[in-house]
Protein backbone atom coordinates (compact mmCIF):
# COMPACT_ATOMS: atom_id res chain seq x y z
CA UNK A 1 0.00 0.00 0.00
CA UNK A 2 2.06 3.22 -0.88
CA UNK A 3 2.37 7.09 -3.51
CA UNK A 4 -1.24 6.98 -4.95
CA UNK A 5 0.26 8.04 -8.23
CA UNK A 6 2.83 4.87 -7.85
CA UNK A 7 0.86 2.37 -5.44
CA UNK A 8 -2.89 2.28 -6.01
CA UNK A 9 -0.72 2.52 -5.72
CA UNK A 10 1.33 2.35 -5.57
CA UNK A 11 -1.22 4.45 -6.33
CA UNK A 12 4.02 3.21 -5.57
CA UNK A 13 4.32 3.39 -9.96
CA UNK A 14 0.90 4.37 -14.06
CA UNK A 15 -0.09 1.52 -14.38
CA UNK A 16 -0.24 -0.30 -17.57
CA UNK A 17 -4.28 -1.52 -18.75
CA UNK A 18 -4.44 -5.07 -19.28
CA UNK A 19 -6.77 -6.72 -21.87
CA UNK A 20 -7.28 -9.81 -23.04
CA UNK A 21 -5.99 -11.88 -20.43
CA UNK A 22 -7.88 -14.74 -20.83
CA UNK A 23 -6.78 -15.35 -24.64
CA UNK A 24 -2.95 -15.68 -23.14
CA UNK A 25 -3.51 -17.37 -19.58
CA UNK A 26 -3.25 -21.18 -19.49
CA UNK A 27 -6.11 -22.24 -17.08
CA UNK A 28 -8.66 -25.20 -17.19
CA UNK A 29 -9.22 -24.60 -20.71
CA UNK A 30 -5.64 -24.86 -22.72
CA UNK A 31 -4.24 -28.30 -23.30
CA UNK A 32 -1.64 -30.46 -20.75
CA UNK A 33 1.62 -29.35 -21.06
CA UNK A 34 4.14 -32.30 -20.84
CA UNK A 35 5.08 -32.44 -16.96
CA UNK A 36 9.04 -32.19 -15.84
CA UNK A 37 7.70 -32.96 -12.47
CA UNK A 38 10.96 -32.14 -11.20
CA UNK A 39 12.80 -29.81 -9.78
CA UNK A 40 14.83 -26.79 -11.96
CA UNK A 41 17.25 -28.14 -14.71
CA UNK A 42 15.47 -31.17 -15.24
CA UNK A 43 16.22 -32.69 -18.48
CA UNK A 44 12.51 -33.09 -19.03
CA UNK A 45 10.71 -30.94 -21.89
CA UNK A 46 9.85 -27.34 -20.51
CA UNK A 47 6.09 -27.13 -18.61
CA UNK A 48 5.04 -23.95 -20.10
CA UNK A 49 4.96 -21.11 -21.34
CA UNK A 50 4.16 -19.28 -18.13
CA UNK A 51 1.57 -16.33 -17.56
CA UNK A 52 2.44 -14.52 -14.70
CA UNK A 53 0.45 -11.68 -13.38
CA UNK A 54 2.72 -8.99 -11.59
CA UNK A 55 1.04 -6.12 -9.50
CA UNK A 56 1.80 -2.37 -10.82
CA UNK A 57 3.72 -1.69 -13.58
CA UNK A 58 7.37 -3.54 -12.84
CA UNK A 59 6.65 -6.07 -15.62
CA UNK A 60 10.02 -5.01 -17.84
CA UNK A 61 11.91 -5.44 -14.25
CA UNK A 62 10.48 -8.85 -13.84
CA UNK A 63 11.40 -9.50 -17.63
CA UNK A 64 15.06 -8.93 -16.96
CA UNK A 65 14.68 -11.04 -13.59
CA UNK A 66 13.35 -13.91 -15.08
CA UNK A 67 15.76 -14.45 -18.36
CA UNK A 68 18.16 -16.37 -16.30
CA UNK A 69 15.32 -19.00 -15.62
CA UNK A 70 13.42 -18.86 -19.08
CA UNK A 71 17.52 -19.27 -20.40
CA UNK A 72 18.61 -22.30 -17.89
CA UNK A 73 15.00 -24.07 -18.09
CA UNK A 74 13.72 -23.44 -21.80
CA UNK A 75 10.32 -22.20 -19.90
CA UNK A 76 9.32 -18.53 -21.22
CA UNK A 77 7.42 -16.53 -19.31
CA UNK A 78 4.77 -13.42 -19.82
CA UNK A 79 4.29 -10.69 -17.35
CA UNK A 80 1.19 -9.39 -17.80
CA UNK A 81 0.99 -5.96 -15.47
CA UNK A 82 -2.22 -5.53 -13.67
CA UNK A 83 -2.62 -2.20 -12.16
CA UNK A 84 -2.83 -2.62 -8.26
CA UNK A 85 -6.77 -0.77 -8.32
CA UNK A 86 -7.78 -3.50 -10.75
CA UNK A 87 -6.66 -6.60 -9.22
CA UNK A 88 -9.97 -7.23 -7.31
CA UNK A 89 -11.90 -7.00 -11.30
CA UNK A 90 -9.19 -9.34 -12.49
CA UNK A 91 -9.11 -11.66 -10.25
CA UNK A 92 -13.56 -12.01 -9.69
CA UNK A 93 -13.56 -12.60 -13.33
CA UNK A 94 -10.80 -14.99 -13.76
CA UNK A 95 -12.28 -16.96 -10.73
CA UNK A 96 -15.67 -16.96 -12.76
CA UNK A 97 -14.53 -17.80 -15.67
CA UNK A 98 -11.76 -20.45 -14.59
CA UNK A 99 -9.30 -19.15 -16.82
CA UNK A 100 -6.57 -17.66 -14.70
CA UNK A 101 -2.94 -17.04 -15.35
CA UNK A 102 -0.29 -19.81 -14.15
CA UNK A 103 1.47 -17.62 -11.37
CA UNK A 104 -0.03 -14.43 -9.40
CA UNK A 105 1.10 -12.24 -7.16
CA UNK A 106 -0.98 -11.69 -4.19
CA UNK A 107 -1.00 -8.73 -1.83
CA UNK A 108 -0.87 -10.03 1.87
CA UNK A 109 -4.25 -7.84 2.56
CA UNK A 110 -6.00 -9.73 -0.46
CA UNK A 111 -4.56 -13.09 0.63
CA UNK A 112 -7.71 -14.18 3.04
CA UNK A 113 -10.41 -13.35 -0.03
CA UNK A 114 -8.11 -15.08 -2.71
CA UNK A 115 -7.41 -18.08 -0.18
CA UNK A 116 -11.50 -18.92 0.11
CA UNK A 117 -11.94 -18.46 -3.68
CA UNK A 118 -10.28 -21.90 -3.81
CA UNK A 119 -8.87 -20.59 -7.11
CA UNK A 120 -5.23 -21.13 -5.74
CA UNK A 121 -3.28 -24.67 -5.51
CA UNK A 122 -2.77 -25.86 -2.26
CA UNK A 123 1.45 -25.98 -1.58
CA UNK A 124 1.35 -28.41 0.95
CA UNK A 125 4.76 -30.63 1.48
CA UNK A 126 4.37 -33.39 -1.43
CA UNK A 127 3.46 -30.10 -3.95
CA UNK A 128 6.84 -28.78 -2.72
CA UNK A 129 9.02 -32.00 -2.72
CA UNK A 130 11.65 -31.05 -5.54
CA UNK A 131 11.69 -27.50 -4.72
CA UNK A 132 14.31 -26.74 -2.05
CA UNK A 133 14.18 -23.02 -2.08
CA UNK A 134 10.47 -23.21 -1.01
CA UNK A 135 11.07 -24.60 2.42
CA UNK A 136 9.43 -22.72 4.93
CA UNK A 137 13.05 -22.18 6.85
CA UNK A 138 14.60 -20.45 4.28
CA UNK A 139 11.96 -17.68 4.77
CA UNK A 140 11.95 -14.60 7.57
CA UNK A 141 9.95 -15.79 10.79
CA UNK A 142 7.38 -13.00 10.19
CA UNK A 143 6.68 -14.04 6.51
CA UNK A 144 6.65 -17.90 6.73
CA UNK A 145 3.26 -19.56 8.02
CA UNK A 146 1.42 -15.70 9.74
CA UNK A 147 1.74 -14.19 5.79
CA UNK A 148 1.12 -17.19 3.96
CA UNK A 149 -1.63 -19.45 5.67
CA UNK A 150 -5.06 -18.89 6.10
CA UNK A 151 -6.80 -21.24 8.54
CA UNK A 152 -3.74 -23.91 8.08
CA UNK A 153 -4.02 -24.32 4.37
CA UNK A 154 -0.80 -22.69 2.61
CA UNK A 155 -1.59 -21.51 -1.13
CA UNK A 156 1.02 -18.94 -1.61
CA UNK A 157 5.00 -18.92 -0.71
CA UNK A 158 6.59 -14.92 0.41
CA UNK A 159 7.79 -13.16 -2.68
CA UNK A 160 8.44 -9.48 -1.21
CA UNK A 161 8.71 -8.10 2.14
CA UNK A 162 7.75 -4.70 2.93
CA UNK A 163 7.37 -3.08 6.00
CA UNK A 164 6.91 0.81 7.12
CA UNK A 165 9.19 3.17 8.37
CA UNK A 166 9.59 6.87 8.87
CA UNK A 167 11.05 9.01 5.67
CA UNK A 168 12.40 12.68 6.34
CA UNK A 169 14.10 15.25 4.46
CA UNK A 170 17.30 15.65 7.11
CA UNK A 171 17.93 19.01 5.29
CA UNK A 172 14.24 20.66 5.72
CA UNK A 173 14.09 19.12 9.61
CA UNK A 174 17.49 20.57 10.54
CA UNK A 175 16.94 24.14 9.08
CA UNK A 176 13.35 24.25 10.75
CA UNK A 177 15.65 23.62 14.01
CA UNK A 178 14.74 20.32 13.96
CA UNK A 179 17.90 18.52 15.10
CA UNK A 180 16.85 14.75 15.12
CA UNK A 181 13.93 13.08 13.53
CA UNK A 182 10.69 12.32 15.84
CA UNK A 183 10.64 8.73 17.87
CA UNK A 184 7.00 9.46 19.02
CA UNK A 185 4.05 9.57 17.49
CA UNK A 186 3.71 12.99 19.90
CA UNK A 187 6.89 14.41 18.86
CA UNK A 188 6.24 13.58 14.90
CA UNK A 189 2.72 15.92 15.72
CA UNK A 190 4.90 18.65 17.13
CA UNK A 191 7.58 18.41 14.70
CA UNK A 192 4.70 18.37 11.90
CA UNK A 193 2.93 21.60 12.99
CA UNK A 194 6.60 23.38 12.77
CA UNK A 195 7.57 22.16 9.57
CA UNK A 196 3.88 23.19 8.19
CA UNK A 197 4.68 26.66 9.35
CA UNK A 198 7.15 27.73 6.77
CA UNK A 199 4.59 29.33 4.21
CA UNK A 200 1.62 28.99 2.39
CA UNK A 201 1.67 25.29 0.70
CA UNK A 202 4.06 23.62 2.98
CA UNK A 203 3.46 20.68 5.36
CA UNK A 204 5.28 18.81 7.74
CA UNK A 205 3.31 15.28 6.84
CA UNK A 206 1.52 13.25 4.43
CA UNK A 207 -1.44 10.57 5.01
CA UNK A 208 -2.57 8.99 2.03
CA UNK A 209 -5.84 8.73 2.37
CA UNK A 210 -6.55 5.21 0.48
CA UNK A 211 -3.54 3.56 3.28
CA UNK A 212 -5.75 1.89 5.59
CA UNK A 213 -2.88 -0.20 8.04
CA UNK A 214 -1.49 3.85 9.12
CA UNK A 215 -4.32 4.08 11.29
CA UNK A 216 -4.08 0.49 12.48
CA UNK A 217 -0.02 1.02 13.01
CA UNK A 218 -1.09 4.00 14.87
CA UNK A 219 -3.72 1.51 17.26
CA UNK A 220 -0.57 -0.91 17.86
CA UNK A 221 1.98 1.76 18.99
CA UNK A 222 -0.45 2.85 21.58
CA UNK A 223 -0.78 -0.72 22.99
CA UNK A 224 -3.83 -1.77 21.79
CA UNK A 225 -5.17 -3.86 18.42
CA UNK A 226 -8.27 -4.09 16.25
CA UNK A 227 -8.87 -7.37 16.77
CA UNK A 228 -10.37 -9.10 20.31
CA UNK A 229 -9.47 -12.11 22.13
CA UNK A 230 -12.17 -13.82 20.19
CA UNK A 231 -10.80 -12.98 16.95
CA UNK A 232 -13.30 -10.44 16.01
CA UNK A 233 -12.49 -7.15 15.12
CA UNK A 234 -13.29 -4.79 17.59
CA UNK A 235 -12.61 -0.54 16.58
CA UNK A 236 -14.21 0.62 20.29
CA UNK A 237 -10.92 0.42 22.54
CA UNK A 238 -8.95 3.61 23.89
CA UNK A 239 -6.09 2.40 21.84
CA UNK A 240 -7.60 3.10 18.27
CA UNK A 241 -9.51 6.77 19.53
CA UNK A 242 -5.92 7.49 20.79
CA UNK A 243 -4.88 6.74 16.72
CA UNK A 244 -8.17 8.46 15.60
CA UNK A 245 -6.60 11.81 17.56
CA UNK A 246 -3.44 11.48 16.02
CA UNK A 247 -4.43 10.94 12.79
CA UNK A 248 -7.44 13.50 12.80
CA UNK A 249 -5.31 15.94 14.85
CA UNK A 250 -2.34 16.24 11.71
CA UNK A 251 -5.26 17.27 9.74
CA UNK A 252 -6.22 19.83 12.24
CA UNK A 253 -3.67 21.18 12.72
CA UNK A 254 -3.01 21.71 9.18
CA UNK A 255 0.14 19.80 9.04
CA UNK A 256 -1.34 17.16 6.07
CA UNK A 257 -2.75 17.95 2.48
CA UNK A 258 -5.81 17.58 1.92
CA UNK A 259 -6.52 16.63 -1.81
CA UNK A 260 -6.75 12.62 -2.66
CA UNK A 261 -4.73 12.82 -5.52
CA UNK A 262 -1.42 14.38 -3.31
CA UNK A 263 1.66 12.15 -5.20
CA UNK A 264 3.55 11.55 -2.51
CA UNK A 265 7.07 10.86 -4.06
CA UNK A 266 6.94 14.16 -5.27
CA UNK A 267 5.88 15.74 -2.70
CA UNK A 268 9.10 14.22 -0.40
CA UNK A 269 11.31 15.58 -3.10
CA UNK A 270 9.76 18.80 -3.67
CA UNK A 271 10.04 19.66 -0.05
CA UNK A 272 6.31 20.22 0.18
CA UNK A 273 5.73 16.82 2.56
CA UNK A 274 9.43 16.65 4.26
CA UNK A 275 8.25 13.54 6.44
CA UNK A 276 5.91 10.58 5.76
CA UNK A 277 5.54 6.59 6.72
CA UNK A 278 6.07 4.34 3.92
CA UNK A 279 7.98 1.34 2.47
CA UNK A 280 10.87 0.28 0.60
CA UNK A 281 9.66 0.85 -2.55
CA UNK A 282 9.62 4.75 -1.89
CA UNK A 283 13.19 5.11 -1.46
CA UNK A 284 14.17 3.76 -4.93
CA UNK A 285 11.21 5.70 -6.44
CA UNK A 286 12.90 8.58 -4.69
CA UNK A 287 16.41 7.44 -5.90
CA UNK A 288 14.85 7.28 -9.44
CA UNK A 289 13.44 10.91 -9.24
CA UNK A 290 16.36 12.93 -7.51
CA UNK A 291 19.67 11.27 -7.38
CA UNK A 292 21.01 14.79 -6.42
CA UNK A 293 18.77 14.35 -3.16
CA UNK A 294 21.51 12.02 -1.73
CA UNK A 295 22.84 12.77 1.74
CA UNK A 296 19.37 14.88 2.50
CA UNK A 297 17.10 12.47 3.13
CA UNK A 298 16.89 9.10 5.69
CA UNK A 299 14.71 6.83 7.05
CA UNK A 300 14.16 6.11 10.89
CA UNK A 301 11.71 3.57 13.03
CA UNK A 302 8.12 4.19 12.93
CA UNK A 303 7.43 6.71 15.70
CA UNK A 304 5.70 4.92 18.96
CA UNK A 305 3.69 5.43 21.46
CA UNK A 306 3.98 2.84 23.99
CA UNK A 307 5.47 0.72 21.05
CA UNK A 308 6.39 1.21 17.85
CA UNK A 309 4.84 -2.01 15.66
CA UNK A 310 4.89 -1.22 12.14
CA UNK A 311 2.80 -3.18 9.31
CA UNK A 312 4.53 -6.83 7.82
CA UNK A 313 3.36 -5.94 4.02
CA UNK A 314 4.53 -7.30 0.89
CA UNK A 315 3.22 -9.90 -1.25
CA UNK A 316 3.27 -13.62 -2.04
CA UNK A 317 3.50 -15.20 -4.85
CA UNK A 318 0.74 -18.33 -5.94
CA UNK A 319 -0.33 -20.93 -8.54
CA UNK A 320 -3.70 -21.18 -10.11
CA UNK A 321 -5.03 -24.60 -9.03
CA UNK A 322 -6.25 -24.97 -12.62
CA UNK A 323 -2.39 -24.38 -14.32
CA UNK A 324 -1.81 -26.65 -17.30
CA UNK A 325 1.77 -26.16 -15.98
CA UNK A 326 2.04 -26.87 -12.76
CA UNK A 327 5.44 -27.99 -12.74
CA UNK A 328 6.54 -25.35 -14.57
CA UNK A 329 5.16 -22.93 -12.10
CA UNK A 330 6.20 -24.45 -8.98
CA UNK A 331 9.76 -24.37 -10.97
CA UNK A 332 9.46 -20.48 -11.13
CA UNK A 333 8.37 -19.91 -7.61
CA UNK A 334 11.63 -22.07 -7.09
CA UNK A 335 14.14 -19.65 -8.75
CA UNK A 336 12.15 -16.45 -7.62
CA UNK A 337 13.10 -17.81 -4.01
CA UNK A 338 16.73 -18.06 -4.74
CA UNK A 339 18.79 -16.12 -2.44
CA UNK A 340 20.68 -14.18 -5.59
CA UNK A 341 17.44 -14.19 -7.43
CA UNK A 342 15.88 -11.85 -4.13
CA UNK A 343 19.11 -10.05 -4.18
CA UNK A 344 18.41 -9.00 -8.06
CA UNK A 345 15.08 -8.00 -7.28
CA UNK A 346 16.35 -5.56 -4.65
CA UNK A 347 18.31 -3.80 -7.13
CA UNK A 348 15.95 -3.89 -9.70
CA UNK A 349 12.83 -2.42 -7.70
CA UNK A 350 13.84 -1.73 -4.24
CA UNK A 351 11.33 -4.71 -2.40
CA UNK A 352 13.06 -6.57 0.25
CA UNK A 353 13.83 -10.18 -0.23
CA UNK A 354 11.84 -12.47 2.04
CA UNK A 355 14.06 -15.30 2.40
CA UNK A 356 16.96 -14.84 4.71
CA UNK A 357 20.02 -15.50 3.59
CA UNK A 358 18.95 -13.08 0.50
CA UNK A 359 18.50 -10.60 3.68
CA UNK A 360 21.33 -11.16 5.02
CA UNK A 361 23.48 -10.91 1.96
CA UNK A 362 26.38 -7.95 1.65
CA UNK A 363 24.50 -6.37 -1.18
CA UNK A 364 21.91 -5.66 1.66
CA UNK A 365 23.49 -5.02 4.51
CA UNK A 366 25.84 -2.68 3.29
CA UNK A 367 23.37 -0.31 2.68
CA UNK A 368 22.25 1.58 6.26
CA UNK A 369 18.92 2.24 4.69
CA UNK A 370 18.38 -1.38 4.85
CA UNK A 371 19.44 -2.51 8.75
CA UNK A 372 16.36 0.15 9.99
CA UNK A 373 14.17 -1.56 7.62
CA UNK A 374 15.58 -4.79 9.09
CA UNK A 375 15.08 -3.81 12.14
CA UNK A 376 11.47 -2.57 11.70
CA UNK A 377 10.49 -6.13 10.25
CA UNK A 378 11.41 -7.85 13.66
CA UNK A 379 8.72 -5.17 14.89
CA UNK A 380 6.23 -5.74 12.92
CA UNK A 381 2.51 -7.55 12.13
CA UNK A 382 0.19 -8.29 9.13
CA UNK A 383 -2.93 -6.27 8.84
CA UNK A 384 -6.04 -8.88 10.04
CA UNK A 385 -6.73 -11.72 7.71
CA UNK A 386 -10.61 -10.80 7.88
CA UNK A 387 -12.32 -11.12 4.51
CA UNK A 388 -11.99 -8.50 1.56
CA UNK A 389 -9.78 -6.24 4.06
CA UNK A 390 -9.50 -3.60 1.29
CA UNK A 391 -13.50 -3.56 0.55
CA UNK A 392 -14.79 -3.75 3.35
CA UNK A 393 -13.22 -3.46 6.88
CA UNK A 394 -10.45 -1.23 5.79
CA UNK A 395 -12.74 1.10 3.43
CA UNK A 396 -15.07 1.12 6.54
CA UNK A 397 -12.11 2.95 8.61
CA UNK A 398 -11.12 5.08 6.26
CA UNK A 399 -14.40 6.32 5.37
CA UNK A 400 -15.08 6.96 8.80
CA UNK A 401 -11.33 8.87 9.68
CA UNK A 402 -11.67 10.67 6.03
CA UNK A 403 -15.30 12.33 6.94
CA UNK A 404 -14.12 13.30 10.21
CA UNK A 405 -10.95 14.73 8.83
CA UNK A 406 -11.85 16.32 5.55
CA UNK A 407 -15.70 16.92 5.68
CA UNK A 408 -16.30 18.07 9.52
CA UNK A 409 -18.36 14.76 10.32
CA UNK A 410 -18.83 14.41 14.26
CA UNK A 411 -16.42 12.10 15.57
CA UNK A 412 -18.83 9.59 17.72
CA UNK A 413 -21.32 9.56 14.83
CA UNK A 414 -18.50 8.28 12.28
CA UNK A 415 -16.95 5.93 14.98
CA UNK A 416 -20.59 4.76 15.59
CA UNK A 417 -21.13 3.98 11.77
CA UNK A 418 -17.82 2.00 11.67
CA UNK A 419 -18.51 0.26 14.49
CA UNK A 420 -21.41 -1.00 13.01
CA UNK A 421 -20.46 -1.58 9.32
CA UNK A 422 -17.60 -4.16 11.00
CA UNK A 423 -19.44 -5.56 13.26
CA UNK A 424 -19.02 -9.31 12.66
CA UNK A 425 -15.81 -9.06 10.96
CA UNK A 426 -13.39 -12.06 11.94
CA UNK A 427 -10.54 -13.81 11.67
CA UNK A 428 -11.91 -17.18 12.25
Amino acid sequence: MANISTRRALASVGFVAVLGLAACSSGAGAAPAASTGGGQGSAAPPDGPLTVWVMGDATTKFDQLVAPFTQSTGIKVKAVAIPWDSVDQKMTTAVASGDGPDVLQVGLSKLRTYADTGALLTLDDATLAGHPNLATTNFLDGVAGKATAVGGKVTSVPWISDTRVLFYRSDILSAAGIAKPPTTWDELRADAKTLAARGKGQYGYYIPQWDSPLPVEMTWDFGGDIVGADGNVNFDTPAFRQAVDLYTGLYADKSVPTNSDFDQTQGFVSGVTPMLVSGPYLAAAIKDAAADLAGKWSVAPLPKGTTNTSLLAGSNMAVWAKTAHKAGALQLLDFLSKPDTQVKWFQLNGDLPTVKAALADSTLTSDPLVAVYAAQLANAKIVPLVPNWDGATGKALLDALNSIALTGTDKETALTKLFAATKGQSIN
